[in-house]
């Protein structure tokens, strides 16, 4: 191969890092809807705030790959007024070109994931859907389901390994305004780190769903197994009696 040749492709690769990596460390640029506005400034001025853009600036100086490109775009997606569903995920994937800033859901031409294949399974056993091709979930945030996870980025090949650097003040400050204000929804709790979130749900107002984390270690045990619990369909039935379309899952 000759050294230009070498160099393009070089260059491509590169290229296709670079992709995937969030346009700025600073969240003040990251785009959300207006309605997540002053939430997300409060957050940024805040000392977990401050804290985790030192954070990830720290580790992107010294050469970390930080996923996703987009890593508010749960808030992007989805406007405060518009959610009906919330899905807790915990961190993204942490494979190159996976992760695509929604919980659980991957980019176009992505392999599916093990969990979002069980997901899947669950998705047409309870409904008597189709298999999806692919595993984008953005149909589904289009649709007003607010695909969260509670650290929202993650280091390529370290799941995890953002946790508990500042974002969970932010997304539980998220999944308080979700319980606090507009309509009633339902809040879909996979796993038993998504279940820790549930005080900070008002259960009186709102429809909370539990069961094992979809994960092939987890989804076919447990009290609730994941495989089994008929969550899609039951949303859908609470959200029709609430007076709201289903969800077109």
């Amino acid at each position: 191969m000759s050294v230009s040749a070498v160099q393009g492709t070089l260059a491509l690769e590169a290229a296709e890092r670079s992709a995937d990596l969030p346009d700025s460390v600073d969240p003040v640029s990251w785009s959300v809807d207006a309605g997540w506005t002053d939430l997300v400034r409060e957050f940024r001025t805040s000392p977990h705030g401050l804290g985790l853009v030192a954070f990830l600036r720290e580790r992107m100086a010294h050469g970390a790959v930080v996923y996703p490109p987009k890593p508010l775009r749960a808030l992007d997606l989805v406007a405060p007024e518009s959610v009906r569903v919330v899905v807790l995920g915990q961190d993204p994937y942490h494979g190159p070109g996976q992760a695509e800033g929604l919980a659980f859901s991957v980019a176009p031409g992505v392999k599916i994931p093990p969990s979002l294949r069980n997901i899947f399974k669950e998705l047409q056993r309870d409904t008597g859907a189709v298999f999806p091709p692919q595993g984008s979930l953005v149909h589904w945030a289009e649709q007003g389901v607010l695909l969260l996870n509670t650290c929202l980025t993650v280091e390529d090949g370290h799941p995890a390994s953002h946790a508990g650097q500042g974002w969970e003040a932010l997304t539980d400050a998220v999944i308080r305004c979700c319980s606090e204000t507009g309509p009633a929804k339902v809040f879909l709790l996979w796993g038993a780190h998504a279940q820790k979130k549930r005080p900070l749900i008002d259960a009186s107002r709102h429809l909370i769903l539990c069961a094992n984390h979809p994960s092939p270690l987890s989804a076919a045990r447990g009290p609730v197994p994941f495989l089994g619990c008929g969550h899609f369909g039951q949303a859908n039935a609470w959200l029709v009696k609430k007076g709201y379309p289903p969800i077109r899952w």
